[in-house]
Order: C-alpha cells, then structure tokens, then sequence
C-alpha cells in the first residue's frame, strides 16, 4: 500500500467510527432545572431524570430529541415486584427516590444517585434502594446499577422480580434484535390489543394471535414476549433499530453475576411495545422455588449491575440493521472485557483489585481421563446439589472451561 491510500483507509475508518458514536464530545455537565429535572450532558447524550424520583424521561440522541416514548410517564426505570407475609397479591414498586446527590463530577464522568430509604410503611417496600447513574465522557451511553439493602429487623417480604426497563418511541423503533437468528420488523403494541379487534387472547395474557395488525406481514401471526427470552449466559446484548433515524438503543449486560439462577436461568430481553429490559431477580421459568423471599431476622445487601445502555448511529444507511449489530456487539465485547468497571464510585462494588482469582483444571474421569472442555464452572453457597438454579440471594461467578 502507499502512503496516500493507507491515510484514505484510516481517514474512512474514523469517518466510519465517528458515524457510529458520535461526535461533539466532552466531559460531562450537570443542571438542575427548578428542583424538578437532572440533565446529565455529555455532547453525545443528553439525558433528563425527574427529580428526586430518578425516573428517566428523556433521552437526546443524534437529530433525536427523545427516543423514549412521550406518552408515557414511565419509560425508563426500575421496578420491583414484591408482596409481604400477610398479602397475597404482588405489588409494583418503580422505586420512585426521594434524594438526589451527585456522587461524582469531573473531566472523566457524572455519577449521580436516586435514593430512598424505608420509613417503616406498608406502600414500599421494606428495602433501602439506591439507584446510580453513570455518563462518562466520550461515551455513548448511560451506566446504571443499583445498591438494594434491607436490615433484619424487618418485616418478611418476597421479592418476585427486580428489572430495569425503557419504553421506546414508537413512532421511530419498529425493528428488534436479540441474536444473529433472532431478528426481525415488529408489530405494534396497538397490534396486540384484543379490545379492538386486532388480536385474540391464546393460552395466557402474554400471547395473542395478530387479526388484524396495521401491517398486514403480521396477520396471523402470534407474539409473545416469552418468544425472545434468552439463556444469561448469552444475554449480553439486544435491543432496538430506528431504521428511519439511523440509530441503535441496545441494553448491554458484561457480567452475569449480578443476575438469579446462574448461566442457563431463562430470563425476558426486548419485546413488542417497543421494549427492552434487564431482569436482576425473577421467578421466570421457575415460579415459587427461586429463593425470593427474605424472612424476619435476615439480612441482605446486593449490588445489581451495571449495565450499560448504549446509543448507536450510522449516516451511510448501507445495511444498516448488520451494521449497527455487529457494532452493539463489539461494544459489548468492549464491556466484558472491562469488567469489571473500574470507575464505579460505590464502595460496595468490589474493584478487580478487591476480587479474587480461581485457576485450575478439569477432567472427566470416564474410562479415560479427558480435558473438560466448553463446561461452567461457578462458585455456589453450600447447599444441596443443583441450588444454585434457584438462588438469587448472592453474587454467582463462573467461567466457562477451554480445551487450551
């Protein structure tokens, strides 16, 4: 190559890059309007949280000024299901804060905090709740991750499932990506009504059959959210294309220790609304037997997350939908191999230094002794054989086994 056409070749490159991040950064700036907003801008996002709830209502995206559903109050936040000894129907939580904080603010990052302390009444959970949020600079995208305590003198409480969930605009996001082979245009929520006419009732409440959507490539077609639920170990990345906008809004989860029931637990990704979710804690796929509920007299403390959402973009508008993948899946790989993050200001998230480190080998004793290659291995609480699946209570860690 000559020198002249190796500088086109980088010069494409970083068109190519810039195309897809962003450009205009800089470190990130913090405003509060009126007691009401929080505005966390860093020149490549901006978003907007009400004040002191911690609700994400905004986020300003390229020529988008929202790709957050307008119409709804709740479009990007966290959520508990719960219900105590004495009441059998569940309770939604959406873990509104009631002080705010800023954490952390230089060159670097904005860390802010939402949170909310129990006051001993029965309309929240008995749970001390912080939620965290992080934009650093040059970054596409918003971190967040929540710190969850309770103390032990209170009262009995389940907790059936603990996510945190965006409602996309409508209008602008219609086509959906789970894996390589799981990826395709999408009905509307209007689709699925059944009030209307557009739709059937099936089995349960989460799938119906699609009479009469407003594309008719759907017509008779069933959806459910079930359809696109995803083993943790492979649920790093999925999300959402505007393919009007040019613009990707992916949920990107580097680690699974923070999640329930270990590598091969079950768990939601996106769905018809347009949605998409990072579920912590649930009794998906198991019901009762997931370890959800904390009895009088016992202590708990997590850390959930990080994870990262993460906004792309690309201008060329050639193979977009591949384009905007493969590039939500680099960042995700990105995301693994920098966890875990060094840049949480929480102390109760161990830093790599504070981690330990476990090596060896496996074998499988059969008639001859061989390598135990593409196998899990993790650290449980001792208990019975195969209680891991159900535990939600702690950290799970693993790894997965080569023939190297």
């Amino acid at each position: 190559f000559s020198i002249q056409s190796i500088n086109v070749i980088y010069l494409l490159l970083l068109n190519f890059y810039r195309n897809l991040k962003g450009t205009n950064a800089r470190a990130p700036t913090v405003q509060q309007i009126r007691n009401k907003e929080v505005i966390v801008d860093n020149g490549i996002v901006r978003v907007t949280f009400s004040n002191p709830e911690g609700l994400i209502t905004g986020i300003k995206y390229n020529e988008i000024g929202n790709v957050l559903n307008p119409h709804l109050r709740a479009r990007g936040y966290w959520d508990i299901t719960w219900q105590t000894e004495n009441n059998s129907l569940p309770k939604l939580d959406r873990i509104e804060g009631t002080n705010f904080r800023i954490i952390t603010q230089n060159e670097e990052q904005v860390e802010i905090s939402f949170s909310r302390t129990w006051n001993g009444g029965s309309d929240h959970i008995p749970l001390n709740v912080d939620k965290r949020y992080i934009i650093r600079t040059n970054t596409s995208g918003i971190y967040t991750y929540g710190i969850f305590e309770r103390q032990p003198e209170w009262p009995e409480v389940e907790m059936g499932q603990i996510r945190v969930a965006f409602k996309l605009n409508p209008d602008r996001f219609h086509y959906m990506v789970v894996a390589d082979n799981r990826q395709r245009q999408m009905p509307t929520d209007d689709d699925r009504d059944i009030n209307s006419g557009r739709a059937k009732p099936l089995a349960y409440k989460e799938a119906v059959q699609l009479t009469n959507p407003h594309n008719q490539m759907f017509k008779n077609q069933v959806d459910d959210k079930y359809q696109y639920s995803c083993e943790v170990k492979d649920n790093k990345v999925h999300g959402w294309i505007s393919t009007n906008s040019n613009v990707g809004f992916w949920l990107i989860s580097p680690s699974g220790e923070y999640r329930s029931g270990g590598p091969v637990k079950q768990e939601l990704t996106s769905h018809v609304g347009p949605t998409t979710l990072t579920t912590f804690i649930s009794q998906h796929y198991v019901g009762p037997d997931m370890e959800t509920r904390y009895k009088t007299g016992e202590a708990w403390k997590k850390v959930l997350g990080p994870v990262f959402i993460y906004l792309n973009s690309d201008s060329t508008r050639n193979n977009l939908q591949h384009l905007l993948w493969e590039d939500a899946k680099r960042q995700a790989e990105q995301e693994v191999e920098a966890w875990p993050y060094g840049f949480v200001a929480s102390s109760d998230f161990p830093t790599r230094q504070e981690r330990g480190t476990i090596t060896g080998r496996l074998f499988v004793n059969d008639r001859f002794l061989a390598p135990a290659g593409y196998a899990y291995i993790g650290l449980a609480p001792p208990g019975e054989a195969g209680s891991w699946q159900t535990n939600t209570k702690v950290y799970h860690c693993y790894t997965l086994t080569s023939f190297l």
